[in-house]
């Protein structure tokens, strides 16, 4: 063995502190005159040994790490290295030996902003490489310096391993042998000022428990078991299919239960009320678990409070075994400013537009994503398939959306800077969640989006391709949120029965644009924190009054034209707030508490109106249409009382009466139509079974030949007080 030559001073220098873009050039084995010059950079050894078939050459030490030699061959061997520590003698192959591991149309396609399985070319990835197993690394970084893995398999020392820059693609790479699942990784970024910072893996696929934030090295060997469910998923319309979904918070639902734990509870529960899904608060990973999963820094990884991958997985299949969908939500409106995390990943504003005004989110001390720069929308449209094709989730509820569409959102004059054309409109925004929608629904049938979009944005449910009158086309997304419905629901609710007639209009203006969107009615986690009180404590009057008025609400809501949406504890009137330090109280339904029967009686309701809602097409079959639906007495507003017909596709209907007065209206006049001779009471919130005070109509009611509310028939039930009755063609 002769000596090598000596290597220049700027690469010696560079490589040693992390900021060589190309490492793969001087380590390794290469090709010289007169042989073959092995380098190897092994930080703390104190030899370094090539070994092949014949051979077996210790390499000189040219001090700091770094081993080289030139051997007197042809050609490169099939090498290992054998590293001798001061304890330790190991074999081991030279990442340095290795040709990338990602292919060109993966860089291509990653250029583009088009990789729709992003996950597949970036992060860590077990695989076997030129017949050697170990784990392939890839990070996009485009402004680093330089870039080295470190982890647990080294002693979190990446020093001696650098990573090769891709070219223009901004995307480092390193495939490190004998690495495999289970291995704690991070990447160890020089900056464009020479500082350093070690960041997390923003497409990791696992992380560890917060507050640890090391990403995991992760292989999936869940094998699903829903296959009847994903068949019936594909070919069904959600518009016109029963929709009504019970959200929840998974690591306060039943505090202290893991993944396999909840699939072991959840399914059995929400099936037993009928819901037909659940809706998770967001579970990918996140620091901070007062942010409800709201401030995501892992985007790619369940959280691991509650374990691994495979386990979320092992509960999304038990809940599809059941009957039961699954939503997700989940948050691209902003991320964290954590320093382990996307903020300035890898010096400078990255994920973030670098306009520090316009990268701060004003409400919650975030930063939002820069959706005009191609990598970023890519990471988040990828992000939503991953989603819906890794872990079988049926739909995605799009968090703070219109936070994401305006760019003077909570902004004063001054903060904030016009679009291209003059207004306020974010059209980079409104471009990414074009290609979000269209993207889910192309690749994922069956699956449905839903926006939280809390203006009067003109198309957030209209297809992408059609232009409304706003000039943009539709925002793509399958549902919407009604905050307006909920918003004035609730607030004539609040008024006393005298008082309500004043409001009566909050009740039915919602009918005025019922059809502008494809809409959910939300009772959700955020009506119920932050001193808005519970929704029966939100309710006036005595302890029976606010439950009757629960009852009576639940009702009109499941009537109303639109699916249902219900957080966890309110299926059995909790008088208290929700808070995740504790969950839900569940004791309210211990029977050995005096109460149990008021809130078991809710519960039941909630219950039956699922059975019914399921098995009642005017109920849901025509959500969408103007004609589903017709007012009978929209203008009851002496009496508190509100009644409408519902009409499925045959045009059958269903006969909704509310009365929100706390005295009982006997023989009220209600319009019908003449085609249906008799009625009969399918569900009355005021039964006793739900603690009511049981003033039912238990007989059929035949419709009279007298007109009523501009319709040529009518029928005479007794309405209870502050309760909703359905009645059915008998």
């Amino acid at each position: 063995m002769r000596a090598a030559p000596a290597l220049g001073g700027e690469d010696r220098q560079r490589l040693l502190t992390g900021s060589h873009h190309d490492p793969h050039g001087l380590l390794g084995a290469h090709p010289v005159r007169g042989g073959v010059l092995f380098r190897a950079l092994r930080p703390y050894a104190r030899a370094v040994t090539v070994v092949a078939a014949g051979l077996r050459a210790r390499l000189r030490a040219e001090g700091d790490g770094l081993f080289s030699g030139v051997l007197p061959l042809t050609s490169v061997p099939d090498y290992q290295l054998l590293v001798t520590y001061d304890d330790a003698e190991v074999r081991v192959h030279d990442p340095y030996r290795f040709l990338p591991a990602l292919g060109e149309l993966d860089l291509h396609l990653i250029g583009e902003g088009r990789h729709e399985e992003l996950w597949r070319a970036l992060g860590a990835r077990p695989m076997t490489h030129h017949g050697v197993t170990g784990t392939r690394f890839t990070v996009w970084a485009p402004n680093a310096r330089g870039v080295r893995v470190t982890g647990d398999f080294c002693h979190w020392d990446g020093t001696g391993l650098p990573m090769r820059s891709l070219g223009s693609s901004g995307v480092w790479e390193l495939f490190v042998p004998g690495v495999g699942e289970g291995a704690l990784y991070k990447f160890e970024i020089t900056r464009p000022d020479g500082s350093r910072t070690l960041r997390a893996d923003p497409m990791a696929r696992r992380t560890e428990c917060p507050p640890a934030t090391a990403s995991v090295v992760h292989a999936s060997h869940h094998r699903w078991g829903d296959g009847d469910w994903m068949a019936r998923r594909d070919g069904g319309r959600v518009h016109e299919l029963p929709f009504s979904v019970y959200e929840l918070h998974l690591a306060s639902w039943r505090p202290g239960l893991t993944y396999r734990q909840l699939a072991e509870q959840l399914p059995a529960y929400v099936k037993d009320l009928g819901f037909t899904h659940v809706e998770l608060m967001p579970v990918a990973e996140h620091p901070f678990g007062g942010s409800w999963g709201y401030q995501v820094t892992g985007f790619y990884a369940p959280t691991a409070r509650l374990g691994t991958p495979d386990d979320f997985k092992y509960l999304v299949d038990a809940l599809h075994r059941a009957g039961i969908g699954v939503l997700v939500d989940w948050v691209p409106a902003h991320f964290p400013r954590d320093a382990w995390a996307l903020a300035e990943f890898d010096g400078r504003p990255l994920y973030e537009p670098s306009d520090p005004l316009r990268a701060a989110h004003p409400d919650w001390g975030t930063l939002e994503f820069d959706y005009g720069r191609t990598e970023v929308r890519n990471f988040l449209v990828a992000n939503a398939v991953y989603w819906c094709e890794e872990f079988h989730i049926d739909g995605l509820r799009v968090d703070a959306v219109a936070s994401m569409l305006y760019l003077d959102y909570s902004r004063e004059p001054g903060q904030w800077t016009p679009n291209a054309h003059g207004g306020r409109e974010n059209l980079d925004a409104v471009a990414f969640l074009q290609e979000m929608n269209a993207t889910v629904y192309r690749r994922c049938p069956g699956v449905v989006t839903i926006a939280e979009e809390s203006t009067a944005w003109d198309g957030v449910t209209r297809a992408t391709h059609h232009v409304g009158a706003s000039g943009f086309g539709g925002l793509g997304f399958g549902l919407k949120w009604n905050m307006g419905w909920m918003h004035d629901s609730l607030g004539y609710l609040a008024h006393e029965p005298v008082h309500r007639k004043y409001h009566h209009h909050e009740m039915t203006f919602s009918m005025v644009y019922a059809y502008s969107e494809n809409y959910v009615l939300p009772i959700s986690h955020d009506e119920v924190v932050h001193g808005k009180r519970a929704l029966v404590s939100k309710m006036p009057g005595d302890w029976w009054q606010q439950r009757a008025t629960h009852r009576a609400y639940l009702g009109f809501m499941w009537a109303h034209p639109g699916k249902q949406l219900l957080f966890m504890g309110q299926e059995f009137a909790q008088g208290a707030e929700w808070s995740e330090r504790h969950g839900p109280d569940w004791w309210l339904l211990d029977p050995s508490y005096s109460a149990e029967p008021d809130h078991r009686g809710v519960r039941d309701l909630v219950r039956d109106l699922n059975q019914v809602y399921a098995a009642t097409p005017p109920l849901w079959q025509r959500d969408t249409v103007p004609e589903g639906f017709a007012w009978v007495e929209g203008d009851g507003y002496e009496d508190n009382v509100f009644a409408f017909l519902r009409f499925d596709a045959d045009g059958s209907p269903l006969l909704a009466v509310s009365n929100f007065s706390p005295v009982v209206r006997q023989a009220y006049r209600v319009g019908v139509p003449d085609t249906v001779p008799l009625w009969r009471e399918v569900l009355n919130t005021d039964d006793e079974r739900y603690g009511g005070s049981g003033v039912l109509n238990p007989e059929p009611l035949k419709a009279e030949p007298t007109a009523a509310h501009g319709r040529p028939a009518s029928l005479l039930p007794t309405l209870p007080p502050l309760a909703t009755i359905w009645l059915r063609p008998a």
